[in-house]
């Protein structure tokens, strides 16, 4: 199948014109005419995804592999080297990041997985109301998310309303009209200004938030005529935990 039938497919799914102006989403690595014979989703794309994967594979991914302009291609560095490796085996790769976000992901998140109901949805923000105390949410969170640690500001006890965008929603603080405000990659001055403005925090993590990109997506594909694969990205951090 060539590319261009799947990037349509997609398009129409979620809007690339809905991306952000600073994003780079689209067909990042190929050709619209290309021929290509399954398709890989995975959040980000690797090494190890690409040197496994069979000739002719399609990558949908999450965060596009490339972001910045380049000034050269160095071949044993991130990315030129997976770039290089897509070459040799005919693969393409294609990012759906903040048009999927605004349309899918977000949506999914606070719906399916945190089991809310969305009163309120603004771009990338989604509202719902709560009406527990923040320890109380604080730990439903962490529950839904599997997650052992959560980043926290506490400015309220009670929380009414909370406001949710998964990945990073550092920028957004000082807009949130919500009690809490649950995002990733949340910053030391985005905490500054929560506390200062009575807004709660709660970091759930830039990967822990968006790994379920693949779910959304493979829901969409499940019928579509070409295999499709899920690669499950792993989170490049780790959490040392110093003996008391």
């Amino acid at each position: 199948m060539k590319i261009e039938k799947i990037y349509e497919f997609l398009n129409n799914l979620s809007p690339f014109e809905f991306q952000e102006k600073w994003d780079n989403s689209g067909l990042i690595v190929g050709s619209m005419n290309d021929e290509v014979e399954r398709v890989c989703i995975s959040l980000e794309l690797d090494g190890e995804v690409v040197q496994n994967a069979p000739d002719k594979t399609l990558f949908i991914t999450h965060h596009p592999l490339i972001f910045n302009p380049f000034k050269k291609l160095d071949f044993t560095k991130y990315p030129a080297n997976i770039i290089k490796t897509l070459a040799k085996k005919e693969c393409a790769a294609l990012a759906m990041h903040t048009n999927i976000d605004k349309t899918h992901l977000n949506r999914y998140v606070a719906e399916r997985i945190l089991e809310q109901k969305i009163v309120e949805a603004d771009d990338f923000v989604c509202y719902f109301d709560v009406n527990m105390s923040f320890d109380e949410l604080c730990l439903f969170i962490a529950k839904k998310l599997n997650m052992q640690t959560l980043k926290i500001v506490k400015s309220c006890e009670n929380i009414k309303r909370a406001a949710l965008c998964t990945g990073s929603g550092g920028d957004l603080v000082e807009q949130i009209e919500a009690d809490c405000f649950i995002s990733g990659d949340l910053k030391y001055h985005n905490a500054v200004a929560a506390k200062e403005n009575g807004l709660n925090l709660i970091d759930i993590g830039h990967f822990e938030s968006e790994r379920y990109f693949t779910s959304v997506l493979s829901e969409h594909l499940k019928n579509f005529p070409l295999k499709v694969i899920i690669a499950d990205s792993k989170n490049p951090f780790e959490y040392f935990h110093s003996k008391k």
